[in-house]
């Protein structure tokens, strides 16, 4: 599909908007302001690296590639980590997360043959591992808190009767792992049934064969899977431990925070 789409309709498009922002003013659910920042930021985001990717994709993939991974991952990170900021080394723990999942994921698309080290592949395909990865984290950061201030009486009475600290916040992992995978478990039940992805569409809207966009898609799919997993039981299993002090005590989180901004 070569044919442009005109400017008048993608601001028409955006009126759409006006609904959900008529329903929040209408409930006064509080969103307004988010509605509209959100709009407005995500249509300049895309634009400008609209701008910024031309620019990249003429540049030699060793040097255009590595630039936009670096700004992907360090964005990522800084985001993810307003879920989890009172925890030490959340960080350092995010963006080494990060970084390894993309390698890994990277050196198997380029081993097996499945992508060419080339901007125009590498960067939007390494770009769904990193957002998805990054929302899981954060989801793994915001359920694990509220897991241990909601069952701070199961978790004490656990360690009182022996338990290690693993041992005690097995459940409370459990739990916080479940939330975080959910989506993209009922996602890849659903996919081709319920919803065309996003790169199978894009492909085949580019004129690219059904069955080709197919394999791309599940390249994608399993990867973003396997990625969401990992750095969601990385983040978990990293940052759990901090809820507990060195003689197996139970911490609160202001308490963790304190000892953060005092280190």
């Amino acid at each position: 599909m070569d044919r442009d789409i005109p400017t008048y309709s993608l601001l028409l498009l955006i009126a759409f908007v006006l609904i959900p922002l008529s329903i929040s003013y209408f409930y006064s659910l509080g969103l307004k302001k988010d509605i509209i920042w959100s709009t407005i930021r995500g249509t300049a985001q895309l634009f400008l690296i609209g701008l910024v990717l031309t620019y990249l994709f003429d540049l030699p993939p060793f040097i255009g590639i590595p630039i936009m991974l670096s700004v992907m991952i360090t964005v990522a990170t800084f985001h993810a980590r307003k879920k989890g900021k009172e925890l030490p080394y959340v960080t350092l723990a995010l963006f080494a997360g990060l970084v390894t999942i993309e390698l890994v994921v990277l050196s198997m698309w380029l081993g097996f043959g499945m992508i060419s080290f080339t901007a125009e592949e590498v960067i939007p395909m390494s770009g769904m591992v990193i957002g998805n990865s990054m929302v899981a984290m954060g989801l793994a950061l915001e359920r694990l808190k509220n897991e241990f201030e909601q069952n701070r009486g199961q978790l004490l009475a656990a360690l009182s009767l022996g338990a290690t600290p693993k041992q005690a916040a097995h459940l409370s992992i459990k739990t916080t792992l479940n939330a975080a995978l959910m989506p993209n478990i009922d996602q890849l039940k659903t996919i081709g049934l319920v919803q065309l992805p996003g790169m199978m569409t894009g492909l085949i809207l580019g004129g690219v064969s059904p069955l080709v966009a197919i394999k791309y898609q599940l390249v994608i799919s399993i990867s973003i899977f396997s990625s969401v997993s990992i750095s969601a039981i990385f983040i978990s299993m990293m940052m759990y431990r901090f809820f507990f002090n060195e003689h197996m005590q139970l911490l609160k989180l202001e308490d963790i925070k304190k000892s953060a901004n005092g280190s």
